[in-house]
């Protein structure tokens, strides 16, 4: 919100010496954050002043049209003569009043200002346009010309009003009263401690029967609506000076006097309002919500097709507005330009001023990708009691500088409601806060704010109107520390108790991420948010437990409004963007959290800020919370090693994800099983399904391989792409994290190497499970290292696996025959449990 400090002092008496910056710093101090404070004119040296154009020849022989002009400035330039000018702009013409600047003169940007010569002719000055002076833009893209009533050689800075400070305040959501003058006004006379002119104190008449017809069919939506009618507007008449400038000055640019009255309003006081051409309203106006389908044309020339929930103005023929967002083409305002180009200037015209729901607004604008002044002040909340004023000060300000008449007839609709009471303890701010107020600081700040406080020790505190974000005791204890300054609170650092350090969860993360980087990861941080069709891309069963989600109330986005339940589709979003940008050769990884709904669905009571939550507190609201356990995922495509002058290199591929996989369970000190396996994305014939055991039981935690390239093709992915996703919580709950010392054994190790044809569907894991625990007590590793699958030789759906045994005793050198020995029983359990023989 950019806040002139001329406008703003209109309604508030600030010390004549105050700046910018001061009123920054209070303004900063009760808490609004002013970003910047923007000098108007800075760099501005007159002598810049009104003159008439005398006269015009046109230059030829050039690549580009060039005017040489005679401008009357008065005695501007000190003798009275005319000033001879060269000029390339085509907008104005002989008899106009234009902004001229003479020589001597320096333009914003350090831009300085002396008779030349060019194109033939010598130039004493220069004739502005609004960009050359730092206006901003006034809709011409040319020179500025002035009201034929101007006087010539009048100071230009002070009629144009070039010389002012422009406070830029981020607004925060839930501010919404502070877009506007009025609002900042009021925060800048509590900051200063001093009185509040409120325009929007006016004399408004009450509701009659003579108003323009408006029917209300979704109060919720709509729950006040005021409508006014102004006729015979001028069609000659423009935006005075001092209007446009302030317009400019807040960031919009000057259109035409009707809907430059209802900008300047909506920025005086907050409430958007909307003017419609009184000829092209059919009917009775109407809100409702949008049939699903129909269309608009809005404003800014697209045709939009409406969503059943969209909450639209109506007239007989259908929809003319997107409530709150924007208006329709249909009923747009035409002002003296659309007329010179053979239409019909708007000299009727019905002026609303409505109060919509901010839920509603907020979906509306994100639905249409449609963020307008309008929607940006509804969705954070409006004054309702602001409406009727709001359209008296249109109304005023139309009658006055287009010549209007005020229609007697005033159309006002409104839902009951009652003012909003919270019940709140007099030392509540006191315990909130660790500092001793005092109850008559409470009630004076709440007071200041706008609220009617009663009572003593429990105060009844009424919320005014143009405050929808105090809604319970909190937030009035909020307001009271904030106007007393959080400068003032005191600074005490909390005592963390001595030995605890990082919890075993939280090493475990740590080793985690610094093992996968170690094996050439990098790690990508991605959004939790997923949108439900994604389950279709990673071809899930329609009844994956993946596939129940939870859904957020109010989205980032409208595509994402649920929360993952797996790290891949953030991840491999990732990989998408960074291959479109030429990095081929990928491993990316992610730890994070996953979210699955509880069955029992629970809503979660507010906890206490005045003391520390109780430990039933807690567990209620984890009991309410989804679970969320925390998953590690990596995909990688392209080259896992590189080719070089050392040798060929090697594309990343099935076996690398299950290794990341083992990374992750020795870090966390578990033994991992791997098996075949088939799920979701991965492809059937290179997936690895990932376990391990629990009080006896296998429990699968994940799965690793290469994906399908079905999904591959749908999002877009490189071939052979790979993944692996397990539950690192999981995992660390078999696992044992205690440090363990190698051993070192100084007698030497007997190495055996066995290869057993099996039936080719047998899988490895099995095999080795069995050798493993038929060799015995002296097996100290054992690795998998030739796979041979010739059928002329194994014969018709048989492989072979080759494995390396090695076994050593920790107390003497091992003799051939006890190496062959527990060799000779691993063989035996593995031809007894998988059928294994021996190649010969």
């Amino acid at each position: 919100m950019r806040v002139p400090l001329s406008w703003l002092r209109e309604y508030v008496d600030l010390p004549a010496t105050e700046t910018g910056r001061d009123v920054q710093a209070k303004l900063i101090s009760a808490g609004l954050e002013v970003e910047t404070v923007e000098h108007l004119g800075a760099d501005l040296k007159g002598p810049l002043v009104v003159g008439r154009v005398l006269t015009i020849e046109e230059l030829e022989g050039f690549k580009k049209p060039i005017r040489f002009c005679t401008v009357d400035v008065g005695r501007a330039n000190g003798t009275g003569e005319p000033q001879e000018i060269v000029c390339g702009a085509r907008n104005f013409a002989v008899g106009d009043k234009v902004v001229v600047v003479l020589p001597g003169a320096t333009l914003p940007g350090g831009f300085s200002i002396s008779a030349r010569k060019t194109y033939g002719k010598t130039s004493h000055g220069m004739i502005c346009s609004s960009d050359e002076l730092g206006m901003g833009d006034d809709g011409t893209h040319g020179i500025i010309v002035l009201p034929p009533e101007t006087e010539v050689g009048k100071d230009a800075v002070e009629l144009l009003e070039l010389v002012d400070e422009v406070l830029d305040i981020a607004v925060t959501a839930n501010r919404g009263d502070c877009l506007s003058i009025r609002g900042v006004a009021r925060e800048a006379a509590i900051a200063y401690g001093l009185p509040l002119r409120d325009p929007a104190l006016l004399d408004v008449p009450g509701p009659n029967a003579y108003g323009y017809p408006v029917k209300i069919a979704d109060p919720t939506g709509c729950d006040r609506f005021t409508a006014r009618t102004v006729t015979g507007l001028s069609a000659e008449a423009r935006s005075p000076i001092w209007l446009q400038r302030r317009l400019q000055k807040v960031g919009m640019r000057p259109i035409s006097l009707a809907v430059d009255v209802t900008n300047y309003v909506m920025m005086e006081l907050g409430q958007p309002l909307h003017a419609y051409d009184r000829s092209l309203v059919q009917g009775t106006i109407g809100v409702r919500r949008a049939q699903e389908g129909e269309k608009i044309v809005t404003l800014d020339g697209t045709e939009r097709k409406l969503h059943a929930e969209d909450l639209v103005i109506t007239d007989d023929r259908g929809p003319i507005g997107l409530a709150g967002v924007m208006g329709g083409a249909n009923t747009e305002i035409a002002d003296h330009d659309s007329a010179e180009n053979g239409g019909n200037a708007t000299t009727d015209v019905v002026i609303e001023a409505a109060h919509f729901d901010q839920v509603s607004i907020a979906r509306t604008a994100r639905r249409h990708k449609l963020s307008s002044e309008a929607s940006r002040r509804f969705e954070r909340g409006v004054d309702p009691q602001a409406a009727a004023a709001a359209a008296q000060r249109t109304v005023d300000l139309l009658v006055l500088l287009a010549g209007g008449t005020a229609e007697s007839g005033v159309t006002e609709i409104s839902a009951p409601s009652a003012p909003h009471t919270i019940s709140v303890p007099a030392d509540h701010p006191d315990k909130v806060a660790g500092v001793e107020y005092g109850r008559e600081t409470v009630v004076r700040r709440l007071q200041e704010v706008g609220c009617d406080v009663y009572g003593q020790d429990e105060l009844i505190v009424t919320v005014p109107s143009w405050r929808p974000d105090l809604t319970d005791p909190n937030d009035l204890a909020e307001e009271v520390i904030r106007l007393e300054g959080y400068e003032n609170l005191p600074s005490t650092l909390p005592r963390p108790p001595a030995g605890r350090g990082l919890t075993s969860r939280q090493r475990l993360h740590r080793r985690v991420g610094r093992a996968l980087a170690g094996a050439g990861y990098v790690e990508a941080l991605n959004y939790p948010f997923v949108g439900e069709q994604v389950f279709d891309q990673l071809g899930l069963d329609a009844d994956d437990p993946a596939r129940r989600v939870v859904k957020l109330v109010n989205p980032l986005s409208d595509e994402e409004p649920a929360l993952r339940t797996s790290l891949l589709p953030g991840l491999l979003g990732a990989l998408r963007r960074n291959d479109g940008r030429g990095a081929h050769d990928l491993a990316l990884f992610e730890t994070g959290l996953v979210f699955h709904p509880r069955d029992e669905q629970r809503i979660a009571a507010d906890l206490p800020v005045d003391r520390r939550p109780s430990e039933d507190d807690l567990a209620a609201l984890d009991a309410a919370l989804p679970d969320q356990p925390r998953h590690v995922a990596v995909v990688l495509t392209g080259a896992r090693e590189q080719a070089g002058w050392w040798g060929k290199g090697r594309p990343a591929d099935w076996a690398d994800a299950v290794e990341a996989a083992r990374t992750v369970a020795r870090e966390a000190g578990a033994e991992l099983g791997v098996r075949k396996g088939q799920y979701g994305p991965w492809h059937p014939g290179r997936c690895a399904e990932l376990t391990v055991t629990v009080d006896g039981e296998e429990r699968v935690i994940g799965h690793a391989g290469e994906l399908h390239p079905r999904v591959l093709k749908t999002l877009g992915l490189p071939a052979r792409t790979c993944a692996t996703e397990l539950d690192l919580d999981a995992v660390a709950g078999v696992g044992d994290d205690t440090p363990q010392a190698p051993g070192i054994s100084t007698f030497p190790v007997a190495t055996q190497d066995v290869a057993l044809v099996v039936d080719a569907f047998v899988p490895a894991a099995d095999v080795e499970a069995a050798l493993r625990e038929g060799a015995g007590e002296l097996l100290e590793s054992i690795r998998l290292f030739d796979v041979y699958d010739n059928a002329e030789q194994l014969g018709e759906g048989r492989k072979s696996l080759a494995y390396a045994l090695r076994f050593r005793a920790g107390d003497r050198t091992l003799t051939v025959d006890e190496a062959s020995a527990a060799r000779d029983a691993a063989v035996a359990l593995a031809g007894e449990r998988v059928g294994a023989v021996l190649r010969s």
